[in-house]
């Protein structure tokens, strides 16, 4: 990752935010933290507040570069970096193809598993799956959610026998795709990556039943423990894990993964974000300040990463 002194070599910046996923209110939150933080340390920083027009935007636009705070479909899914490819436009975090596995809860964990690593067992379903057999083989609880959506948006508990059904039906409103996975107990906990090092874990306690949407991003009750209260080697060896599943993916940049872990104390890899929140109630920010990295230099050394080096 090149080192930038200078606001001015970074050139005019555009702060990519919104869309129209389901995470829309969101990245919105994320763009504007981004962008006062790049404005604060003089860069040339401008908010875009993407819609379909978006590359007519930016093509007409004079930028540089481009701070993609866009999270969810069409900005964390592969098609806005393919097009900012085709364009010439550096941007921060990943490229196409991990972008894309990225956002594939389904297809991500294929890999990994292929890859060696550990991962909840899982099974994909439709309407037409047996929801018995699969709570047979899976167990209960089990969590049943969207494949390509983020923000734990459709995601479903289901605690009592014939419950899955009924939340595949929940979550088939946000996607075709529809995965049920198996309950994992042992605490959640998740991992920030910056460059080519793994922050300080962070365990992520809920008041709710599961860390929710509101949980994410508006009850004031969810705990987060940074240190995250893990011996030191087990840390570690969470630290590695999550360094090879962003490196299995073909990640760069910046990003996160999540992990839950079991009454014995492994951890098994959940998924990766490659456009993590940077709200207040974020995890990066929070990571990243524990390893003596506050707000305003993190932003800074994401979009560093534009520079290559």
């Amino acid at each position: 990752m090149a080192e930038v002194r200078d606001a001015k070599d970074f050139g005019k910046v555009a702060v990519l935010m919104g869309g129209w996923s389901a995470e829309r209110e969101i990245s919105l939150k994320s763009g504007h933290a981004a962008l006062a933080a790049l404005t604060r340390r003089g860069v040339n920083a401008h908010g875009v507040d993407a819609g379909r027009n978006v590359l007519q935007v930016l093509a007409g636009g004079g930028f540089d570069r481009v701070f993609i705070a866009w999270h969810g479909r069409g900005g964390e899914d592969g098609e806005l970096q393919g097009a900012l490819d085709l364009m010439r436009l550096p941007y921060t975090g990943s490229g196409v193809l991990a972008s894309a596995l990225g956002m594939d809860k389904w297809r991500s964990k294929m890999v990994w598993q292929a890859a060696g690593l550990p991962v909840p067992d899982f099974e994909l379903l439709t309407e037409q799956s047996d929801f018995a057999a699969v709570e047979q083989r899976l167990g209960l609880p089990l969590f049943v959610k969207p494949v390509n959506e983020g923000s734990s948006i459709g995601v479903s508990k289901v605690s009592a026998a014939g419950g899955t059904r009924v939340a595949h039906a929940v979550a088939a409103q946000y996607d075709s795709l529809v995965l049920a996975e198996r309950f994992v107990g042992g605490g959640e906990y998740t991992v920030a990556i910056l460059g080519e090092r793994a922050l300080p874990a962070v365990r992520i306690v809920p008041a709710t039943d599961f860390y929710d949407y509101e949980a994410k991003y508006f009850r004031d009750d969810t705990r987060y423990l940074c240190p995250c209260g893990l011996p030191e080697a087990q840390e570690q060896h969470m630290q590695q894990l999550a360094l090879r599943a962003f490196t299995v993916l073909g990640c760069r940049g910046w990003g996160r993964v999540d992990f839950l872990v079991d009454s014995s104390g492994n951890p098994f890899v959940l998924e990766v974000n490659t456009v993590p929140g940077m709200t207040d109630h974020s995890l990066v920010p929070m990571a990243a300040q524990v390893a003596g990295i506050e707000f305003d230099a993190l932003v800074w050394r994401i979009l560093e990463g534009t520079l290559g080096g």
